[in-house]
């Protein structure tokens, strides 16, 4: 395990996954993307050079992009107009925004538009995705008649997340809140469909959080980045099979592929495999913003 380092006038809150969130003042965040990539709820090694600074650049550009719909926690995300005594970490540079404190919800928001990974499994044995019913007949990767709010709970490191029902979340959240989270959830998704797919790119499913600050609900952590999301190019899309996503779908495959049984030890991917990654987090990218990395 790769231990984040200690910062001067920051606490380390957390470690999780891909981020390191630290105390920074004591109504701020300070979030840092690192080059870790997860799956299947494992950290695995090596590290993904520069995917921290892809998912750091890539949610900037969204957070920016859906502000007229939803406030978000961005104080900052550029080092250059970070306070002094951080600008000593020339690491943090492109990979770390500060950002407001906010009461998390605890709830992964997930959206689904098309039929695929476990939801696709569910569908085999049910014709449900997480306890929605869906029409016979639809195929592994089909677009759904309308994209659907499949929330699950939000596990600490080293459990997994739980899919739960809409009432679930009712109960754990209340009426109110889950009726927000679950249209909020549904309208940024379909914004950001629609602009992906004007750039040839099909966003399969995403997972978003929310936050609630000055008692209104904020959009927090990381948004529609390949870590978070399933994008598929449109010009290479299939119906019926799985599709060469623009994510760490090329991970999850070569991890099925291994048949490994999702425990401890875990694999160590191989270079060609880490490369490969990291080709399709830069694709990502320069497709979305239109930006060279």
């Amino acid at each position: 395990m790769i231990t984040a380092p200690e910062l001067s006038g920051c606490k380390l809150l957390h470690s999780g996954k891909v981020r390191d969130v630290y105390q920074y003042q004591e109504d701020k965040l300070l979030i840092v993307a690192t080059d870790r990539i997860s799956a299947f709820d494992y950290i695995l090694s090596p590290l993904v050079t520069d995917k921290g600074k892809i998912l750091h650049k890539i949610s900037m550009f969204w957070f920016d992009f859906v502000q007229n719909i939803i406030p978000n926690h961005i104080i900052t995300g550029n080092f250059d107009e970070f306070p002094e005594e951080l600008k000593q970490y020339e690491f943090l540079r492109d990979r770390a925004m500060i950002v407001k404190k906010a009461k998390r919800v605890d709830i992964e928001c997930i959206v689904r538009g098309y039929l695929a990974g476990s939801g696709w499994k569910e569908y085999q044995k049910s014709q449900t995705v997480c306890g929605v019913e869906l029409p016979a007949g639809l195929q592994q990767s089909q677009q759904l008649p309308t994209p659907i709010f499949t929330p699950s709970t939000k596990a600490d490191d080293g459990e997994h997340d739980e899919n739960i029902s809409f009432e679930e979340t009712a109960r754990r959240i209340g009426d109110d809140l889950a009726a927000q989270i679950s249209e909020m959830s549904i309208t940024l998704y379909k914004k950001v469909s629609d602009y992906c797919a004007a750039r040839g790119i099909i966003l399969a499913d995403t997972k978003l959080e929310f936050g609630i600050y000055d008692g209104k609900l904020i959009l927090i952590d990381e948004i529609f980045t390949p870590d978070s999301s399933r994008f598929w190019e449109k010009d290479k899309y299939v119906l019926g099979k799985s599709q060469d996503s623009l994510d760490k779908q090329y991970v999850r495959d070569y991890l099925e592929q291994i048949k490994w049984n999702k425990q401890p030890p875990v694999p160590v991917l191989p270079e060609e495999v880490v490369n490969k990654t990291k080709a399709k987090y830069i694709e990502a990218y320069e497709k979305i913003t239109g930006r060279n990395f």
